[in-house]
């Protein structure tokens, strides 16, 4: 059995992790809405000389207006919707129940997929996802934030967390949907980069848009400004760079790519891996002890990862 979807998969949790460490530093010193505006600006500039270098064009060759009408509504879903959410339910519910609600982006993106696209996940799909999450799920309550969690929990911030979770599943089988007409307009005589680079072009759309987003917010919010701002920081920038190698460069294509071998449910749930992956590197770095609940969280997490292997 071919399991090079999963594999993509995996890797593209892995750079993401990378991309979250580069992310906290950036944050910290320029603020998350820059940072998101900085990382899009970049991934969209790196990616168009890719692309001009690979294909002779410096953005989606042969893509039509139904290509980016798709690509476009992955990026304001899952980008700006997404983000936005994520980051504001930080704020009423705080991280750790916030990266909780990000748990649901995987079975959302299975019944997503199979509404839109007819995916269909086994069984033992479906009981790999449920054992991969639980251990993440595990992991992340596993952390400390100065108190216990409280029963009673904001509706605001149950409808944020939730609308962050719906974001990433639903915008990444819209990428698909768009990757797969993308594929089917490129025409017979067009160079093979083209049809090669087909993630790396959809992914340069998507951090295009989801950029024009923020700018958007951030007009709304009158904070332009803070990205004058961050011009001064250069210990910033070279953190928001590396945000956006990892991340929107590498680790979002990689996940681009991974769909197009596997079902959006089943990539999904191995994207979400970060929150474990992370655990080793951040207590090497930051000298933080590794709790027996993260252990726990880990072991239980990659059983779920290998049963998509074995199963």
């Amino acid at each position: 059995m071919n399991h090079t979807g999963e594999i993509i998969a995996i890797l593209s949790a892995v750079s993401c992790t990378a991309t979250a460490l580069y992310a906290s530093e950036a944050s910290s010193r320029l603020g998350t809405m820059t940072v998101n505006v900085l990382r899009l600006a970049m991934a969209t500039l790196f990616l168009a000389a890719a692309l001009w270098i690979t294909t002779g064009f410096p953005y989606p060759a042969a893509a039509d207006g139904k290509v980016w009408i798709y690509l476009a509504l992955s990026a304001l879903v899952g980008y700006v919707f997404g983000d936005w959410c994520l980051f504001n339910s930080y704020l009423v519910i705080g991280p750790k129940i916030g990266q909780l609600f990000m748990t649901l982006a995987p079975p959302i993106s299975a019944v997503t997929g199979w509404l839109l696209l007819g995916e269909q996940m086994s069984w033992k799909a479906w009981l790999a996802m449920a054992v991969t999450i639980s251990g993440i799920a595990i992991s992340i309550m596993s952390r400390e934030e100065g108190a216990h969690i409280r029963l009673s929990i904001p509706l605001k911030g149950i409808l944020l967390g939730i609308g962050a979770g719906m974001g990433q599943g639903i915008g990444l089988v819209l990428s698909k949907i768009g990757m797969e007409h993308y594929s089917a307009v490129i025409p017979i005589d067009a160079p093979d980069a083209v049809r090669t680079m087909i993630p790396f072009a959809s992914t340069m759309t998507r951090a295009l848009i989801g950029c024009l987003g923020f700018l958007a917010i951030m007009a709304i919010q009158k904070d332009l400004g803070k990205l004058h701002e961050a011009a001064d920081d250069r210990k910033g920038l070279k953190y928001a760079a590396l945000t956006t190698l990892f991340g929107p460069v590498i680790g979002v294509s990689l996940s681009l790519m991974s769909v197009q071998y596997t079902e959006t449910g089943i990539a999904s749930t191995l994207m979400s891996l970060t929150p474990v992956l992370i655990i080793v590197p951040y207590a090497l770095i930051y000298r933080q002890k590794i709790t027996f609940k993260e252990i726990i969280g880990v072991t239980v997490s990659m059983i779920g990862t290998a049963l998509f292997f074995l199963l």
